[in-house]
């Protein structure tokens, strides 16, 4: 017969598991209810910023949120040591040495009194790591006047020294400011309004809407490097490219739950210096594929959507797989690149 403190324990582990099951249910309940108004209802702003799940990384994107899971009182971890030296993965970093010495004037054997001399050396390596801050770099250039010339001449030269001039005009935003806006956007996935809630802990009061018109205005900066990056990937033998639905608010003539594309076009696997490239679209015509690709008379890896055959008109040749790209070379006698 059980006694009364076992009966309480088990009590516990049964509200608990209670708790745990509710929590469960109402996760998906919420799961069931995004995904019909996704299917059923009409896409706004506020939802999606609300429905974090329902973004993707070119429109504040955020990870999906994952049912609450109690955690195990014990865990059982079994791991096979890898081979390699202690170091090795930090090796590549920028050391700072800090050394630490007797005083001069403990330098001196408390046995016989005489000098001692450095022996041997022991090394503690850590990590550390410098946390982001913000600062303001003023920029002064000074102008220079000539007072003889003042005095004795009609017109004084006015002489500025030089400095360099501003990523933007009339903005105080640099170079590096914007291009670490850019990566935590597109690289870590972290979205404006996070951004903006960052650079006030840091200090910073910067608008979403700030960011978002450096963003937009950096774009048209980087160009060039987008046309070096394009013209470099069409003169490659073999390319990959896909296109997926893409909804974007606010647009222009356009309701905020019809599909646009997003088209990205990339180099190959083995390539030493990979190349990615994103098209935006409102369609999914394989003429959007073709114009992009205008130039490119390589091999082309899709899908089996037949919208791609377009670009065989250009001269361009489809490829299913990557494992029949040197057999397809070599049924058109190009046994030489194959090899």
């Amino acid at each position: 017969m059980q006694t009364q403190a076992q009966l309480e324990a088990e009590n516990t582990k049964l509200k608990a598991r209670i708790q745990e099951l509710e929590a469960l249910n109402k996760w998906y309940a919420e799961q069931l209810r995004l995904s019909r108004q996704k299917q059923f209802g009409a896409s706004s702003e506020k939802s999606q910023r609300d429905d974090l799940a329902q973004l993707n990384l070119f429109n504040e994107a955020e990870a999906e949120r994952q049912p609450f899971v109690a955690e195990p009182d014990t865990q059982t971890i079994s791991y096979q040591r890898q081979k390699g030296k202690r170091g090795e993965s930090i090796k590549h970093l920028p050391v700072e040495v800090i050394e630490y010495t007797l005083p001069a004037e403990e330098q001196v054997c408390p046995q016989c009194g005489e000098d001692l001399h450095v022996m041997s050396k022991e090394v503690r390596k850590e990590l550390t790591i410098i946390p982001a801050q913000v600062k303001v770099v003023e920029h002064v250039s000074y102008v220079y006047s000539c007072r003889n010339c003042e005095k004795t001449n009609i017109e004084t030269p006015v002489i500025t020294a030089s400095a360099p001039k501003a990523l933007l005009s009339k903005s105080m935003v640099s170079a590096e400011l914007m291009a670490y806006i850019m990566s935590q956007k597109f690289v870590n996935a972290m979205p404006l309004y996070r951004q903006e809630q960052e650079f006030k802990r840091l200090g910073a009061i910067l608008s979403r809407q700030n960011l978002s018109n450096w963003i937009i205005k950096g774009a048209g900066l980087l160009e060039p490097v987008l046309t070096a990056l394009k013209q470099d990937l069409l003169a490659r033998p073999l390319l990959h490219a896909d296109e997926t639905t893409l909804e974007v608010l606010c647009e222009p003539g356009r309701p905020a739950k019809a599909d646009s594309y997003m088209w990205v076009y990339r180099t190959s696997g083995d390539t030493q210096h990979p190349i990615v490239l994103y098209d935006y679209q409102e369609g999914r015509s394989g003429q959007f594929a073709k114009d992009y690709l205008a130039g490119f008379t390589g091999y082309l890896h899709t899908d089996g959507w037949n919208g791609y055959h377009k670009v065989e008109d250009a001269g361009v040749t489809l490829c299913g797989c990557w494992a029949h790209y040197p057999r397809c070379m070599i049924i058109r006698g190009d046994s030489a690149q194959a090899a």
